[in-house]
């Protein structure tokens, strides 16, 4: 259907649920087409991928001391060697003497 510019700004939302009945809906200003109005697909929903739950099982190891505390060494090696000389509790935390 064609309707003109006025007809389309007082009547939208008729022209909008003739649109999602699937009807082409025109607009024109004077005899030329400007517009038209159609339905929009609706969004897909993305899949999540499937997952197995203990999918990776036996797949991953670690080592029983992987979450022990760096000797100094090691951290010298993997760059934290910084920390060597850092306080432990900072002296703002530390009590005053009144």
């Amino acid at each position: 259907m064609a309707y003109t510019v006025h007809q389309a700004k007082t009547h939208l939302s008729r022209l909008l649920k003739e649109a999602e009945a699937g009807q082409e809906v025109i607009v024109m200003r004077g005899s030329k087409p400007v517009a038209k109005i159609v339905p929009i697909d609706k969004p897909a929903i993305p899949q999540m991928p499937f997952r197995l739950m203990g999918g990776f099982e036996g797949k991953m190891r670690w080592d029983e001391d992987a979450f022990d505390p760096m000797t100094d060494e090691e951290l010298v090696e993997c760059g934290w060697g910084w920390m060597l000389d850092a306080p432990l509790v900072s002296s703002a935390s530390e009590p005053t003497e009144k």
